[in-house]
């Protein structure tokens, strides 16, 4: 006699379908949501797809913050993180638990509120001294403006380079770092070999001004200052004799 077939395990009881709960967690009303909190069959999974829901109050994600039976997994504590309505003191405690580049893509997210994306750059940069080159790397081409500068700062070539072509890094940030009175040897050469950055006239005119940029970059900037600019630079002290007559000749030529 023919054994009887087993039951497929891949399709699902009718008692007890597996969508069932995720249903629930979808349509689940504000004054439900605090049941879901408290039954049994809420695991990892089914807590990341409840904090897809962007509607969400504030006072229900503090609450889900204060179970920490509830955050063992990385995925939950993540998407907690990142959900637009989690209370400024729950993110801010999060942010010492978040990879690195989580912080970094929080940081700039369009749904983290202002003062949120500040306090996250700032956890980030006081993470770089530990940070890998690799990791310190990949920040330098997707990071904030803010973090591109404390990257920029710490001079490594291999960093300076792809955070000064990072199109987040703006102008701004360029001239504070210009007008710092000392720079890493590796920044000024970095921006003097960028095309985007020696066309923008204020940071031209910045480069010509700090005194340890290389004098054959000097050159190949001027074209880039207004006359008026170039006439001022020229009567300032601090500029080479070899510059000056540089800055002569371009206005010659004008």
């Amino acid at each position: 006699m023919a054994e009887s077939a087993s039951p497929n395990p891949r399709v699902p009881s009718p008692k007890h379908p597996v969508n069932a709960f995720a249903d629930e967690i979808s349509a689940a009303s504000p004054s439900d949501l605090q049941k879901l909190l408290d039954d049994s069959r809420l695991d990892d999974e089914h807590l990341c797809k409840l904090l897809a829901r962007k509607d969400l109050p504030g006072a229900f994600l503090d609450e889900l913050a204060r179970r920490r039976e509830l955050l063992h997994g990385y995925p939950v504590i993540r998407a907690l993180a990142f959900h637009p309505n989690v209370p400024r003191k729950i993110a801010l405690r999060l942010f010492r638990e978040l990879h690195l580049m989580d912080l970094m893509k929080l940081s700039h997210a369009a749904t983290t509120a202002i003062d949120l994306q500040r306090s996250a750059e700032e956890h980030l940069i006081a993470r770089l001294p530990h940070v890998a080159l690799g990791q310190k790397i990949a920040l330098a081409r997707q990071a904030s403006a803010r973090i591109l500068a404390a990257l920029i700062i710490e001079g490594n070539a291999q960093v300076v380079e792809p955070a000064v072509e990072n199109p987040r890094l703006t102008e701004a940030q360029v001239l504070k770092l210009l007008a710092r009175e000392k720079l890493p040897l590796a920044v000024v050469p970095a921006f003097c070999r960028s095309h985007r950055w020696t066309s923008v006239p204020n940071v031209a005119l910045a480069l010509l001004r700090y005194p340890h940029t290389p004098p054959e970059a000097a050159v190949r900037i001027l074209p880039h200052v207004a006359s008026v600019d170039l006439r001022e630079l020229a009567q300032t002290r601090t500029v080479s004799q070899s510059l000056r007559r540089h800055i002569q000749r371009e206005l010659a030529q004008r």
